[in-house]
C-alpha cells in the first residue's frame, strides 16, 4: 500500500505535467501571447529551479554520498552526477529537430494569421513531434517532482510550480498547430494533455524501478542528476525562450524573483 507521502508526490507530479492542458486552454481562448507575462513567468520558473538546483538539492546529493562514501568521494559522485543529469537531458534535446522542437518560443498569433502559414501536413507534423518530444522530455522531470516531493515535499511542491509554469508554453506549442491542422480543439487539447502524462508515467518507472534499492548511494546519485537536469533545463529552454518572449529586464526580474522566493520558502519550510 502506497503511503501518504508518496501519493502526494505522484499528486503533485501529475499537477506538473497536466498544466500542458493550461497552455492549450490559453491557445484557445487568446488571440495574442502575453508575451510579457510569459517572459516574467518563465524568467521566475528558471529562477525558483537554478536556485534550488543549487543550494538545496546539490547540497542534499553530496551530504548523502559523503555518508557513503567518505567527504572526497561523496563531492566526486555528486559533481559527475550533477553533469550526467545535464548529459542526459541534453541528449535528448539533440533528437528533437528545431521546427518541431516545442521548446523554440512561437507566438498564437504567428502561427494563426502569418502569410507564411504553414500547409496542414506541415502543422499536424509539427504538432505531433511536440507532443512526442514533450513525452519525452517530461520523463526525467517527473522523476525529479516526484524524487524531491519523496524526500522533502515542501520543496517538491516549489519544483512542481515551477516546471508547470515552464509546461505552459508547451501546451501551446502542441495544441495550435493541432488544431489548425485538423479544426478540432478536442483532438488537440487531447494531445497535449497525454503529452503532460508522460511525467507521472516517468515517476511511477522510476519509482518502481528504484523504491527497493533506496539508498544514501542511489539518492545522493539521483538527487544530483535531477539538479543538473534542473540547471540544463533552465539555461537551455526557459531562459532563452523567457528572452525571446519579451524584454531582457523582465526576464531578468523573473529570475530574480523566482530566487528569492524560493530562498524565503526554504528559511519558512527548510
Amino acid at each position: 500500500m502506497l503511503s501518504n507521502t508518496v501519493i502526494f508526490a505522484f499528486g503533485l507530479t501529475l499537477f506538473a505535467g497536466l498544466s500542458t492542458g493550461v497552455g492549450s486552454a490559453l491557445a484557445f481562448f487568446a488571440k495574442r501571447t502575453n508575451t510579457r507575462f510569459l517572459s516574467g513567468a518563465l524568467g521566475f520558473s528558471a529562477g525558483v529551479m537554478i536556485y534550488v538546483s543549487l543550494i538545496e538539492i546539490f547540497i542534499k546529493a553530496r551530504d548523502a554520498l559523503s555518508a557513503s562514501l567518505g567527504e572526497t568521494m561523496g563531492y566526486v559522485w555528486t559533481t559527475v552526477s550533477f553533469f550526467a543529469g545535464m548529459a542526459l537531458i541534453g541528449f535528448i534535446d539533440r533528437f528533437v529537430p528545431t521546427f518541431e522542437n516545442p521548446h523554440e518560443p512561437r507566438l498564437i498569433e504567428e502561427m494563426t494569421g502569418s502569410s507564411e502559414f504553414p500547409q496542414k501536413k506541415q502543422l499536424l507534423r509539427m504538432g505531433l513531434f511536440s507532443a512526442l518530444a514533450i513525452a519525452i522530455h517530461n520523463f526525467p522531470e517527473g522523476l525529479a517532482t516526484f524524487t524531491s516531493a519523496l524526500t522533502d515535499p515542501a520543496l517538491g511542491l516549489s519544483i512542481a510550480i515551477a516546471i508547470a509554469i515552464h509546461n505552459i508554453p508547451e501546451g501551446i506549442a502542441v495544441s495550435v498547430p493541432l488544431y489548425y491542422a485538423t479544426g478540432s480543439k478536442r483532438k488537440a487539447f487531447l494531445y497535449s494533455f497525454l503529452s503532460g502524462l508522460a511525467e507521472p508515467v516517468g515517476a511511477a518507472i522510476g519509482y518502481g524501478l528504484l523504491y527497493r534499492y533506496f539508498n544514501d548511494m542511489v539518492f545522493g546519485i539521483l538527487f544530483a542528476a535531477v539538479a543538473g537536469i534542473m540547471v540544463f533545463i533552465s539555461l537551455d529552454e526557459l531562459l532563452p525562450t523567457a528572452e525571446k518572449y519579451g524584454e531582457h529586464h523582465i526576464a531578468i526580474y523573473g529570475v530574480v524573483s523566482g530566487m528569492i522566493v524560493m530562498a524565503w520558502s526554504l528559511l519558512l519550510f527548510g
